[in-house]
């Protein structure tokens, strides 16, 4: 169940004549124009993005922050007792998706890239954060996927909604409607998405204003990021490799890549089909 400035949002068209998408679609845009999200995603918008470099030349090199970096398609549940920081970048029509408890501050955060990997990926995603306890209060963010195709027409003022051949909108609104048909309870305090998420580049294109988002574990404040090359690790190659080859392993149809164990604080890379007997462990 979603919640917004503490009350649970209904959704009014959710009627049986309309739907799964159409259902998703008003969900979606009545959460967007919800005043609370209006505000919260303009303050995030004037919010300065860290660029988060581990370079020896950087002033902020000898920090001793621990950072756990997601890549496309892959998720990771982090202590905050272990745990600094955890973000992603490079999301353009994916979505970074952040939920945290609370109560415990776990803080799980996914590339989410496609519809076909939301209802198992969340679910992926509680495995710890809820630690046994269903009626934990669950603060959410959502960050990446601009409006790259006309949502005008799927206002839901009609009686028919607009199907957009874009990938942002169908990924948003999937990402809304499985959190409202889930029990939990999803406190939503940013969804910069879609339009808040989007400007015109010199050429009059749409594209992102921001691309990615990093998380302070201990306090669940949320900035703006982006990351270099220096920061994506460990493992960067490795793990776009596995990214692609994750594509033809039916192993992982539908799932998100599991790629930071949490107990034991380290990075694991199970193989894929083209990846097979050979593990890293990092």
């Amino acid at each position: 169940m979603i919640y917004v400035g503490g009350v649970p949002v209904l959704d009014e068209n959710s009627s049986s004549s309309l739907s799964s998408s159409s259902q998703g679609s008003s969900l979606l845009l009545d959460v967007m124009s919800h005043p609370v999200i209006t505000l919260a995603s303009d303050s995030f918008k004037n919010l300065e993005e860290k660029n988060v470099s581990f370079d020896e030349s950087d002033s902020e090199s000898s920090t001793k922050d621990r950072y756990v970096y997601i890549f496309q398609r892959e998720f990771a549940v982090v202590n905050p007792a272990l745990v600094d920081f955890v973000g992603t970048d490079e999301a353009t029509t994916c979505v970074g998706l952040v939920i945290r408890n609370r109560k415990s501050g776990m803080t799980s955060v996914a590339h989410m890239d496609s519809p076909e990997i939301v209802d198992l990926g969340i679910s992926q995603m509680l495995s710890l954060v809820l630690e046994d306890d269903v009626d934990a209060e669950l603060d959410v963010h959502m960050v990446g996927g601009y409006e790259d195709v006309d949502i005008k027409n799927a206002d839901g003022s009609g009686g028919d909604y607009a199907k957009p051949e874009g990938y942002s909108f169908p990924l948003c609104c999937k990402l809304v409607e499985t959190l409202q048909k889930r029990r939990e309870y999803f406190h939503i305090q940013t969804l910069f998405i879609l339009g808040h998420n989007t400007k015109l580049d010199a050429q009059a294109n749409t594209c992102p204003i921001f691309n990615g988002c990093l998380v302070n574990t201990s306090t669940g404040a949320i900035f703006p990021a982006s990351f270099d090359r220096t920061s994506r690790c460990p493992d960067e190659i490795v793990r776009r490799i596995r990214v692609s080859s994750s594509f033809l392993d039916s192993s992982w149809k539908g799932k998100l890549l599991d790629t930071y164990d949490t107990k034991t604080d380290r990075f694991i890379i199970a193989p894929c089909r083209w990846l097979k007997n050979k593990t890293l462990l990092l």
